[in-house]
């Protein structure tokens, strides 16, 4: 059986490995601004620094939503019905762009992409937490 405070444990472990996952990718971005520094071998070991972070805050999400109770595994699943499709539409949307004119790297990049999904899946969760109010 659970015990009461054994949720928000949970959840916290969850949010601490977001975070780990967060800095690190910061941290691997501010190493390689000057590339120059480090061989390619290196370069390419210090980018896959945050696929670690990330696995675990991956498993322990997924871990965490099978836990849950009905309602909130459906406001789970009814958040991320909702940031799929958006962020599909915005990388259809960006490709079909780059087509027809040059969208700036610097502005419009794979790397640019990681904060819609986040805004996508928090517009989600709020949207489907206030429709089980």
């Amino acid at each position: 059986m659970q015990q009461p405070n054994e949720g928000v444990w949970k959840s916290m472990r969850t949010g601490t490995a977001g975070l780990a996952w967060f800095f690190s990718y910061y941290a691997v971005r501010a190493a390689i601004e000057s590339p120059e520094r480090f061989a390619t071998p290196t370069l390419i070991a210090i980018v896959l620094l945050p696929v670690l972070p990330a696995g675990i805050f991956l498993y322990l999400f997924i871990t965490d939503m099978r836990r849950k109770d009905e309602l909130q595994r459906r406001i789970q699943l009814e958040a991320l019905a909702l940031a799929y499709p958006l962020i599909l539409l915005l990388i259809m949307t960006l490709g079909l762009l780059q087509l027809v004119v040059e969208l700036n790297p610097d502005d419009w990049s794979y790397r640019h992409l990681g904060p819609f999904v986040i805004l996508f899946y928090v517009l989600g969760l709020w949207l489907s937490t206030r429709r089980y109010r």
